[in-house]
C-alpha cells in the first residue's frame, strides 16, 4: 500500500510535464516603425541570426543636426550616415518580449533594451541602464 502512495505523486508530476504546452513566443516586431517623437522611421527585420533595426528615414531633423554619427565614442564610426544606421541590435525572442541593445545617436550610448508588441499594434521600446528604464511607444509607419 505504501508503494502505491509514493507512485501516485510521481505519476501526477509526469502527467503535468507531458501536458505542459510549448513556450510562448514573442509577437513579431518586423516592419517599419515611426519613433515616438516622429523624428525617424526604423526598419526592423532579420540581420543574420538575430533581429535588428536601422534608421530608414529621418523625418524631422533638428536645425543644424548632423547627418552622421558624430557622438559615437568610436572615432572610426563618426562619419557613418544616420540614415541606414543600426540602432537596434542583437535582438532575440525571449518569450513574450524581444531583448537586445538599443543605440542612441543623440548621445552615442548603447543600452539594454526590451521590445514588446502592444495590443493596439504599437511597439513598446524600453531602454535600460541597470534597473532604470525609459519606454517609448513606436507606431506602425505606412
Amino acid at each position: 500500500m505504501r508503494i502505491a502512495r509514493l507512485a501516485a505523486p510521481g505519476a501526477l508530476s509526469l502527467a503535468a510535464l507531458t501536458l505542459a504546452g510549448p513556450a510562448q513566443a514573442a509577437q513579431p516586431i518586423a516592419g517599419k516603425w515611426l519613433t515616438q517623437d516622429g523624428s525617424a522611421i526604423v526598419q526592423i527585420g532579420q540581420c543574420g541570426g538575430s533581429t535588428c533595426g536601422r534608421i530608414a528615414k529621418v523625418i524631422k531633423a533638428k536645425a543644424g543636426a548632423p547627418a552622421t554619427d558624430v557622438n559615437n565614442p568610436d572615432a572610426a564610426m563618426r562619419s557613418r550616415p544616420i540614415v541606414g544606421m543600426p540602432i537596434l541590435s542583437e535582438f532575440s525572442d525571449a518569450g513574450d518580449e524581444w531583448r537586445g541593445r538599443i543605440y542612441d545617436p543623440r548621445n552615442g550610448k548603447s543600452y539594454k533594451s526590451i521590445v514588446t508588441r502592444a495590443k493596439d499594434g504599437s511597439l513598446k521600446v524600453k531602454g535600460c541602464i541597470s534597473f532604470i528604464c525609459q519606454t517609448q511607444t513606436w507606431k506602425p509607419a505606412s
